[in-house]
């Protein structure tokens, strides 16, 4: 095994920045094969992903965590997208169920404290199950949600999974992003046409109204301290600042680098 920075990933970011999101998922498929797996919350932008893949006859996973506080509309839709586009869904739980956590905790998402616990516990912890099964997790963050995400990198090391996360619609404008489900017909969250921009738990997700950020449906009741959920490394201050550790083949298959292996 090797090491691999966010800092390694430079050049090849710079490369791949050009590229539509059907050729970087294309490159992350040759690239990982079956070691790659899509991470989706079925919400809309991941959706477009999942449709993307279907289109380009990839079978990769796509890796669901259900925190046992989902809306049913979003169950709906992974059932869906795992039905119309043929693509195999691992759906990953907590280990608690939200009563439990409850009994034991209290109330944790009533406080920017507990809420990052809450969603350590529902959230992360359950994805952190999957750790091994992937050598790159493909996201749908978008660099046109501003905020955290306004210089996401195409490719990111996730050093709490261990993988190279590929952010395949970063270039993405929300204009082109609507049109490709429009022109499409892609399979999206009801919840999207009912006033929800993003979709979360049903416990801190409400609708938004006109006028206001697209993310101010999110943990509404904290106010603007509370803006993720800390799933993705690059929306976390030092996310991406430790290393991963990967096969050197694969780094430098990775990195677009010629190895003599010859003595």
């Amino acid at each position: 095994m090797a090491l691999l920075l966010q800092s390694d990933l430079k050049d090849i970011n710079e490369t791949l920045d050009d590229h539509s999101p059907q050729e970087l998922l294309s490159w992350a498929g040759d690239m990982f094969g079956s070691r790659g797996g899509i991470l989706s919350a079925m919400q809309r932008a991941g959706s477009v992903v999942c449709h993307m893949a279907h289109a380009l006859g990839l079978t990769m996973d796509v890796v669901f965590v259900d925190t046992g506080v989902m809306f049913q509309e979003t169950l709906d839709t992974r059932d869906r997208i795992q039905k119309e586009y043929g693509l195999p869904v691992l759906t990953l739980h907590p280990d608690q169920t939200m009563d439990e956590q409850t009994h034991d905790l209290g109330i944790l998402y009533l406080t920017k404290e507990g809420q990052e616990q809450c969603c350590e516990l529902r959230k992360t912890a359950p994805l952190l199950k999957a750790k091994g099964r992937y050598d790159c997790l493909i996201g749908s963050l978008r660099r046109s949600e501003g905020g955290a995400r306004g210089r996401v990198p195409i490719l990111a090391v996730d050093p709490k999974m261990n993988c190279v996360r590929v952010n395949v619609l970063a270039n993405l404008s929300d204009q082109d992003l609507e049109h490709y489900i429009t022109h499409h017909k892609v399979i999206i969250n009801p919840l999207h046409h009912q006033g929800y921009d993003t979709i979360g738990c049903n416990r801190c997700t409400t609708p938004v109204l006109a006028g206001e950020p697209p993310r101010a449906g999110r943990w509404r009741h904290l106010g603007p301290w509370a803006m993720y959920c800390g799933i993705n490394p690059t929306d976390v201050k030092g996310g991406t600042d430790k290393s991963i550790d990967l096969p050197q083949p694969l780094i430098d298959k990775i990195l677009g680098r010629s190895a003599d292996f010859m003595i």
